[in-house]
C-alpha cells in the first residue's frame, strides 16, 4: 500500500483501539447505565472494496469529483482519487454514480409500530402513566418488520428507534444497525448511548386528561419537574461521595430497614442517566415557546437536550438552538394536522441551519418517509432557493448523516466518511437530491447487504417469505 493507506489504516486501529477503551470505561459507569442486554451485533465479513472514480459527499461539508473510497476490515480506509487497489480487493466502478454516507434516521418507529399495522403490533407507546421512563423501546422491537428493508433500499444504515409521544417521558429507545437478524441485540449498535424520549404539548395532556393528568400544559411542566426532582435525589443518594447505604449497587446483603435509600427503580435508573448525561434526550416538541421552556427546565435539573423532534416553529429560535448545542429533527414540509404545527413553514430546516453551530436534520417518523430522505432533504434545497438561500449537495447532505449522527452520540463511529470510521457507505445513482435519484448498492460495515441489481442482496422479511407484492400491500407493507 501507500504511505497514505498506511496512515490511515493505522488511524483505523487507534479507533478500534479506542473503541475497547470506551468498552473498558463503559464497564465503570454508575449501574443504571450498565447494559444488561447488551448488543451482539457482528459486522458481515467482507473482502477489501474499491469504489472507483465517484462524485463523493463526505459529509464533512467537502465535495470530490472522479474520486475513490477504499473499505477494508468493516472500516472506512482512504477518501481520494487514484486509490491504490488492494491485492484480493473487489472493484466497483462507480463512474457517473454519488457516493455519500449511509442515510441516519434519528426519529423511527420500525419495529415498535410495525407493519402490517395491527393492535397486536402497536407496542410504541407505553400508555399507562404519563412517566415510564422505565421501559426500553428495544423490548419492543419485532426484527421482522418489513420496513428495516425497505429502509435500507432508501439508504439507510442505521436509525434510532424511539417510544411514541404519548407520556411525558416515553422511555429509553435505541439505535440500531439496519442489517436482518432474529433479535434486536444482533442489530443493536455496538457503544451507541441510549436516547431517552420526551413529549410537551398536546400529546401527553390529550392522552392522560382523563387518566389523572396531566390536562393542560403547566401539567405536563409540574409533571416533567416532579419525575427530575425524584431522580436527582435518586442520583445524589448513589454518588461515590455519598454516605455509605447497602443496597443493589452493593455487593453486601441489602439493608432490611426503610431507610436505605438503595432499593432500585428502573424509571429513576432513566432519568439519573438523563441527568448525568450518560443518557441522551431527545424531546418532541412543537412550539417555540415550549422548547424554550424545555430548555429551561433542563437547565434547572442540570441535563442537555439532544435534539427537539418535529419543531415546525423552530425557525424561530435558531440561534438559540446553535447556542445551546440542540439539534432539531424537523419534517421537510409536513404542518397544520393539528394546532401546536399550525405555524410551520417550508424553509424551517433551512433556517435553522443557518446560524454558527446548528445542527439541523431531515427526520421521518414515518415507515415511508424514511425510505426517500434524501429527497425530503431535496425539497428544503429547493424551498431554500426559492427564498434566497442556495445549499450545496456537499452541506445538505449532513442532514441526513453527520447531524442525526451527532445527537444520537455516533458521529465518533458513523455518519461521514473519514478513515476509520465504520464503512457504511451508499452508492446512488447519481445526485442523491433528485426524484429519479435510487440507492443502488448499500455497504453496511464494508459489506454489500443491498444492490438493487442483484435479487440475491436485496433482504427480505421472514414476515415476507411466501407473500406476493399484493400481499404485502393489503398488509400494510411499504414497498
Amino acid at each position: 500500500m501507500h504511505a497514505p493507506q498506511l496512515a490511515a489504516l493505522a488511524t483505523a486501529l487507534g479507533l478500534v483501539l479506542a473503541g475497547g477503551a470506551a468498552r473498558a470505561a463503559d464497564d465503570a459507569r454508575p449501574s443504571f447505565v450498565q447494559d444488561p442486554y447488551p448488543s451482539t451485533y457482528q459486522r458481515v465479513a467482507a473482502p477489501p472494496v474499491l469504489l472507483d472514480n465517484a462524485t463523493v459527499l463526505t459529509g464533512t461539508g467537502a465535495r470530490l469529483d472522479n474520486a475513490d473510497v477504499l473499505m477494508a476490515d468493516g472500516r472506512i480506509v482512504a477518501v481520494g482519487q487514484a486509490l491504490e487497489l488492494p491485492a484480493g480487493a473487489t472493484r466497483v466502478d462507480a463512474t457517473g454514480k454519488w457516493v455519500t454516507p449511509g442515510i441516519i434516521d434519528v426519529h423511527s418507529h420500525l419495529g415498535v409500530y410495525p407493519s402490517p399495522g395491527v393492535r397486536a403490533h402497536s407496542d410504541g407507546n407505553e400508555a399507562t402513566n404519563a412517566v415510564t421512563a422505565n421501559v426500553w423501546a428495544e423490548h419492543s422491537v419485532w426484527p421482522q418488520d418489513p420496513g428495516f428493508a425497505t429502509a435500507l433500499a432508501g439508504g439507510v444504515t442505521s436509525l434510532q428507534v424511539l417510544p411514541g409521544s404519548a407520556n411525558l417521558v416515553g422511555g429509553r429507545g435505541v439505535t440500531l444497525k439496519n442489517v436482518p437478524a432474529t433479535s434486536y441485540q444482533a442489530m443493536k449498535f455496538p457503544g451507541a448511548p441510549w436516547g431517552m424520549k420526551m413529549a410537551c404539548g398536546e400529546n401527553p395532556k390529550r392522552v392522560y386528561g382523563e387518566k389523572g393528568g396531566p390536562s393542560t400544559r403547566m401539567g405536563n411542566i409540574a409533571g416533567y419537574r416532579a419525575a427530575f426532582i425524584d431522580a436527582a435525589e435518586y442520583l445524589a443518594k448513589h454518588k461515590p461521595d455519598a454516605p455509605k447505604k447497602r443496597s443493589w449497587f452493593s455487593d453486601d446483603e441489602p439493608d432490611s430497614g426503610s431507610d436505605t435509600g438503595g432499593k432500585r427503580d428502573l424509571k429513576l435508573d432513566t432519568l439519573a442517566g438523563a441527568i448525568n448525561g450518560d443518557i441522551l434526550v431527545h424531546i418532541h416538541c412543537y412550539r417555540a415557546d415550549e422548547m424554550t421552556t424545555m430548555l429551561d427546565l433542563a437547565e434547572e435539573f442540570g441535563f442537555r437536550v439532544a435534539a427537539f423532534h418535529h419543531g415546525v416553529e423552530a425557525y424561530k429560535l435558531a440561534d438559540r438552538l446553535a447556542e445551546t448545542g440542540t439539534c432539531a429533527a424537523l419534517w421537510a414540509d409536513w404542518w397544520g394536522f393539528k394546532m401546536e404545527a399550525f405555524d410551520g413553514i417550508q424553509e424551517n430546516i433551512a433556517l435553522v441551519d443557518r446560524p454558527a453551530g446548528s445542527c439541523a436534520i431531515v427526520h421521518s417518523d414515518s415507515e415511508e418517509g424514511i425510505q426517500r430522505l434524501n429527497q425530503e432533504a431535496a425539497k428544503v434545497m429547493a424551498h431554500a432557493r426559492l427564498a434566497g438561500m442556495d445549499i450545496s449537495p456537499e452541506h445538505a447532505i449532513r442532514w441526513v448523516t453527520a447531524n442525526p449522527a451527532k445527537s444520537m452520540g455516533i458521529l465518533d463511529q458513523t455518519g461521514t466518511l473519514e478513515p476509520g470510521k465504520m464503512a457504511d457507505v451508499v452508492v446512488w445513482n447519481g445526485t442523491p437530491f433528485s426524484v429519479y435519484a435510487q440507492a443502488e448498492q448499500v455497504y453496511i460495515d464494508g459489506a454489500r447487504l443491498y444492490d438493487r441489481n442483484d435479487p440475491t442482496r436485496q433482504p427480505k422479511s421472514d414476515f415476507m417469505l411466501g407473500q406476493s407484492t399484493g400481499d404485502a400491500i393489503r398488509a400494510g407493507g411499504v414497498l
